[in-house]
C-alpha cells in the first residue's frame, strides 16, 4: 500500500488541531419542501445565506487557530479531476445506497449525473439531489409504476437532499493514522460516507489511508459516538446509533488488522437513547487533559465495557465494567482526577435548553482552548470560570441541525500531547 503524503494522525481530542476537514453547507440544506423534511433528515428551513456566513466564521476561527482547514466538496473533486476512474467508484457506492419507490429510474438518475463534466458542479449535485421532472423520462422505463406515476408528481425528489452533511464528524472517524468508514443509522445519512471514501481512497494526498471499519459491513456506527482519548486508548458510545456488533470488529480491526495502529484499548460507554443524546459527543466532549463537559444526568451508575487487545493473536478480552462516568473517564485517561462540567451550570432548565443547542459538543482547537457556540451562555460562562479559553462562533442557523462544532469538523491531524 502506498503511504498517504497527507497520513491521518489523530491520537486525542485536545492536541493542537493541525488540519481538519469541514464541509460548507450549499443548496442541498434547502432544496426541499417543509413536508418533505423528516424524509431528509432535517427539522427546519435555514437560512442558507447566514448558515454559510456563520459556517465560513468557524473555518476562520480554525485557521486563525493555525489549522489547515480541507473542505469535503473540494477534496472530492480534486480527486475526480485526478483520477476519472474514481467517478465510477463514486457511483457504483452512491446508487446502491439509493432507496426509491421506483428503482427503474435508478439508470436516468446515473445517466444525469454521468452527464455533469464539471467535477464540482457534480459533487454539488450529488449533495444536492433529484426531483422527477430532472430526468430524461422519454428514454426511461415504460412500466406500469413509470405510466402511472406510481404517485410522484414532477415536482416530487426521486433522490433526498443530504442537509445534514455539514456534519462531517459522523461519517467517518479518524483514529490513530487511519479512518474509520461508518456504516450509518439512517440510510439517508449513510449516503455521505462514499463522498470521504472515494477521496481517501484516490486523492493524490490521501491515498493509501488505512481503514479501520468498511461502510460495507452491516452493524451500525457514527463518528459521534468516538472518542480519541489518548495514543492508546478510545471511548466509543454505545448508542441508539452505534452497535455493540460494530464496536467489536473496530476493536478487532485496530488490534489484529493488517496495518497496525497504536489502539489497544477501548471503553464501550452506554448512553441513554434519545435525540439529545444521540451520540457519546453530545453528552461529553474532553476539552483539556483533565476536563470534559458533561450533560446532567451522566454521572449516575452507568455500563460500560473495556476491550482490550489479547496476547494471543486476534484476542480480544472483554470486561464488563459497572461504575458512573467519571471513574471510567479517569481509567480511561489513566489520571487520577478528572473534572466534569455541567452544560447549563447543571440547572435543569438551562441544561436542557443548552444541551438541545450542543452546549457539550464544543471542539477542542488545544488543550484548554475550545471553540463553541455564541448561544450557550450558562455553559460558556462556566468554562470561562473554569479557566478555558473560548473561540465563540454565530449559531443562530447553523444550531437548527442540532449538532455542534465537533458534529461540523473532522480532524485530520493534530499535535501530540
Amino acid at each position: 500500500m502506498n503511504m498517504a503524503k497527507k497520513p491521518i494522525d489523530v491520537t486525542s481530542e485536545i492536541g493542537q488541531l493541525q488540519r481538519v476537514v469541514l464541509h460548507k453547507p450549499g443548496q442541498e440544506l434547502v432544496g426541499m419542501k417543509a413536508d418533505e423534511f423528516e424524509k431528509c433528515w432535517i427539522h427546519d428551513a435555514f437560512y442558507l445565506d447566514y448558515a454559510q456566513m456563520e459556517h465560513d466564521a468557524f473555518a476562520k476561527i480554525l485557521r486563525d487557530e493555525g489549522a489547515e482547514v480541507l473542505y469535503m466538496e473540494d477534496l472530492l473533486a480534486e480527486t475526480l479531476d485526478q483520477h476519472p476512474e474514481a467517478k465510477k467508484a463514486f457511483l457504483d457506492e452512491y446508487t446502491s445506497q439509493l432507496v426509491m419507490t421506483d428503482p427503474e429510474l435508478l439508470p436516468l438518475v446515473r445517466a444525469k449525473l454521468e452527464s455533469i463534466e464539471d467535477n464540482a458542479a457534480f459533487v454539488q449535485k450529488a449533495l444536492l439531489g433529484m426531483r422527477l421532472h430532472e430526468l430524461e423520462l422519454a428514454n426511461g422505463p415504460k412500466t406500469l409504476a413509470r405510466l402511472d406515476g406510481d404517485g410522484l408528481a414532477p415536482d416530487d425528489l426521486v433522490v433526498y437532499p443530504m442537509p445534514s452533511s455539514y456534519f462531517s464528524r459522523d461519517p467517518i472517524a479518524s483514529i490513530s493514522n487511519g479512518v474509520s468508514l461508518h456504516r450509518m443509522y439512517y440510510n439517508q445519512r449513510s449516503r455521505e460516507v462514499p463522498f470521504y471514501k472515494t477521496f481517501l481512497t484516490y486523492h493524490d494526498d490521501f491515498a493509501g489511508t488505512p481503514f479501520w471499519y468498511d461502510n460495507q459491513d452491516k452493524a451500525h456506527i457514527e463518528g459521534g459516538d468516538v472518542l480519541n482519548i489518548n495514543k492508546t486508548t478510545l471511548a466509543i458510545g454505545l448508542s441508539q446509533r452505534t452497535e455493540a456488533a460494530a464496536i467489536d470488529k473496530l476493536a478487532k480491526n485496530l488490534f489484529w488488522g493488517p496495518v497496525p495502529s497504536t489502539i489497544e484499548t477501548v471503553y464501550a460507554i452506554k448512553i441513554p437513547w434519545g435525540y439529545e443524546t444521540m451520540h457519546l459527543d453530545t453528552v461529553c466532549t474532553q476539552i483539556d487533559y483533565d476536563k470534559f463537559t458533561v450533560y446532567p444526568g451522566m454521572y449516575d451508575e452507568l455500563k460500560a465495557y473495556r476491550l482490550r487487545k489479547g496476547d494471543n493473536p486476534g484476542e480480544v478480552i472483554v470486561d464488563e465494567l459497572v461504575s458512573d462516568l467519571k471513574h471510567i473517564l479517569e481509567m480511561a485517561t489513566g489520571l487520577d482526577e478528572v473534572t466534569l462540567l455541567e452544560c447549563g451550570g447543571g440547572d435543569p432548565v438551562e441544561a436542557s435548553r443548552e444541551q438541545w443547542n450542543d452546549g457539550s459538543n464544543t471542539l477542542a482547537i488545544a488543550p484548554g482552548k475550545v471553540c463553541v457556540y455564541e448561544r450557550n451562555v450558562v455553559t460558556n460562562r462556566l468554562l470561562e470560570q473554569a479557566g478555558i479559553q473560548l473561540c465563540v462562533m454565530p449559531s443562530e442557523e447553523l444550531s437548527r441541525g442540532r449538532g455542534g462544532p465537533r458534529c461540523m469538523s473532522m480532524p485530520f491531524a493534530r499535535a501530540a500531547i
